[in-house]
């Protein structure tokens, strides 16, 4: 081998190498996400720092999103699902919630969050069986009620077959699973569930895959109903956004009685999603 073989073996290893070293830092340090200023209005960042519960935005008229945050990913998602939808009802509830200390006690309080952490974070969101028995405040019977008398993960809409609930130890880019859901005021479905990842955020659609109905009466068709739910790192606080949305029967005070019913109902994922451990 000449010295100018030589000389470009030993520069290309030290290359390769200088890319592991890089690769393998990347993989063990934390993102780091926008901050909640970044991604709300100053206004909106200083209400969610001081509202106990989530701030809610109903509408039932040429509804269009109001609380939804300025990140890219979402935004066109959101918008792309809502085009496609032309819902004329919409839900939506934006969340601050502070991040459990055991994720926090080591690290900067501007830091984002580590990739286990999100794969944990993941985890929680696609437990569907832990929707079982959760409970929602009911305005029609002004008491609180169960949401899902069951909720399943099945293998397809065809065979429904019950599978656990998936678990990863690697946060995959994407994923989609498919339940099936007793809702005590909307009957028994199949849905749809997809999820996404970034490098600050998760968030996943839920799509009906059944006609909707509310006793007797068809409410929501089939595929006209989308629940989106997104979970944004901002530091040493988590951004939750959820929103439902429905083309719904025109069918007299069946709007309000839906839109009342999906405020009530969002708020219940929020709180499933904060009390799962």
């Amino acid at each position: 081998m000449s010295k100018e073989q030589s000389k470009r073996h030993r520069t290309y290893g030290t290359r390769v190498l200088y890319n592991l070293v890089i690769y393998f830092f990347l993989l063990a340090t934390p993102v780091f996400g926008a901050s909640l200023e970044e991604l709300v209005d100053r206004g909106l960042a200083a209400s969610l720092k001081a509202a106990p519960e989530p701030l809610t935005e109903l509408q039932m008229k040429n509804p269009g999103p109001k609380l939804l945050p300025r990140h890219r990913e979402l935004q066109r998602f959101v918008n792309e699902t809502f085009r496609s939808l032309e819902p004329n009802i919409l839900v939506e509830t934006l969340s601050l919630y502070q991040r459990p200390q055991s994720s926090r006690q080591n690290a900067n309080p501007v830091a984002g969050w580590s990739r286990d952490e999100q794969t944990g974070l993941f985890n929680r969101l696609t437990a569907i069986s832990t929707l079982t028995g959760i409970e929602y405040y009911s305005a029609s019977r002004k008491a609180m009620r169960v949401f899902y008398e069951s909720s399943t993960v099945i293998d397809d809409p065809a065979r429904k077959k019950p599978l656990p609930d998936p678990s990863f130890t690697v946060l995959p880019n994407s994923h989609v699973l498919y339940a099936q859901q007793k809702d005590l005021t909307f009957g028994d479905n199949i849905y749809r569930f997809e999820y996404r990842t970034g490098a600050d955020i998760i968030f996943f659609s839920q799509e009906n895959l059944s006609s909707m109905n509310a006793g007797i009466i068809p409410a929501i068709g089939k595929n006209k109903f989308r629940t989106v739910m997104a979970v944004i790192d901002t530091g040493d606080t988590l951004l939750v956004y959820a929103a439902a949305m429905a083309k719904t029967a025109s069918i007299p005070g069946m709007g309000d009685r839906i839109g009342s019913s999906f405020t009530n109902r969002i708020k219940a994922i929020l709180k499933w999603f904060k009390d799962t451990p």
